[in-house]
């Protein structure tokens, strides 16, 4: 059956909200349209920081993961470029809930909480904004960047349905209810031009760059993981999140682990058995992880479910536009 033709029949849920992910025809921007960037004052990053108290993160949650039926057509498949990863980098100093003898954890794995440390509870975290007058929350990572202030997250949290969300903190390490490294206001958010054009599920991609805080970089406080774009598909990959939705709560890091292979429905991105649901949205994919420190290349970030599929997770392929996002980012 033709992809358009699917669309109208098979239900898409994004981890985040019920937005509408749909692809007008022929909004596509031309490949070389520039990364969408949204400004953030200084004024505004304070505020964010001082919006959310342990009590708002606790009581953040995603909205109702409601089934989208209708068109849903993932427009043409990422442009792709010559194969390229970036290193993972330490902390300026030792941090805590760091590198563990852990031993190895189940793969696959479909949705269990992460005991075995490593540096991937530091450079993960929860990310929390307001999304329509509503509070909401994400996943995201730190990776390594020039600036030394990058995150990476999902494209719809950052912007939705032609709005960029407001009160955006990243807080990395978070564990009931707390902020051991802090909360990290971003100073602008990004997304591909695919996603801030049409919504496109293929570039389902965003980042941040953050403010300092208390006069410190974020990767000199919890490190980066390492990206890697155009590396092909059919990877063995983790995945990790902080579901809020049942039968999560939000307070918990989960970890899926397994072979993915890249969906033949109405996109072009991984798909891997996972049953992380809310609040996972924007959390990192990686390739070449090593479970004893807890790094890897970031290669894809929770994005959405099939209706029909609860329990399988897809992911966005980073190819050039995921890459011209970082690159973007780090820069800035």
């Amino acid at each position: 059956m033709p992809r358009p033709a699917l669309g109208a029949l098979v239900g898409v849920t994004a981890l985040l909200t019920a937005g509408a992910l749909a692809t007008p025809a022929g909004a596509a921007p031309r490949p070389d349209t520039p990364t969408a960037v949204s400004q953030v004052s200084a004024g505004a990053q304070q505020q964010a920081r001082d919006f959310w108290t342990p009590e708002r993160m606790r009581a953040a949650t995603p909205l109702d993961l409601v089934g989208v039926d209708g068109h849903i057509d993932g427009g043409a498949a990422p442009r792709k470029g010559p194969a390229a990863t970036v290193a993972p980098t330490s902390p300026a100093a030792a941090v805590g809930r760091s590198v563990t003898d852990i031993g190895l954890m189940a793969f696959p794995n479909a949705g269990g909480q992460w005991s075995g440390g490593g540096a991937v509870v530091n450079t993960a975290g929860r990310v929390f904004f307001s999304y329509q007058g509503r509070t909401a929350s994400c996943s995201g990572n730190a990776v390594t960047s020039n600036n030394k202030s990058t995150v990476i997250t999902a494209g719809h949290c950052v912007k939705l349905e032609g709005a960029w969300h407001t009160n955006w903190v990243f807080v990395p390490g978070y564990h009931d209810g707390q902020s051991p490294y802090g909360r990290w206001s971003a100073s602008k958010t990004l997304s591909t031009p695919q996603w801030t054009a049409s919504e496109d599920i293929n570039y389902d991609v965003g980042a941040a760059v953050v403010a300092p805080l208390d006069g410190k970089l974020l990767t000199d406080v919890v490190g980066g993981q390492g990206l890697a774009f155009n590396t092909g598909y059919n990877l063995r990959m983790y995945s990790f999140g902080f579901p809020a939705a049942a039968p999560y709560d939000g307070e918990k890091f989960i970890y899926c682990s397994g072979s993915t292979n890249r969906d033949f429905l109405l996109s072009n991105d991984h798909g891997m058995n996972c049953n992380m649901t809310g609040g996972a949205s924007g959390g990192p994919w990686f390739t070449q992880f090593n479970e004893s420190t807890g790094t890897g290349l970031l290669s894809s970030v929770n994005s959405f479910k099939y209706n029909f599929l609860p329990n399988r997770m897809y992911g966005p392929y980073f190819g050039a536009d995921a890459q011209n996002l970082y690159q973007t980012a780090q820069a800035s």
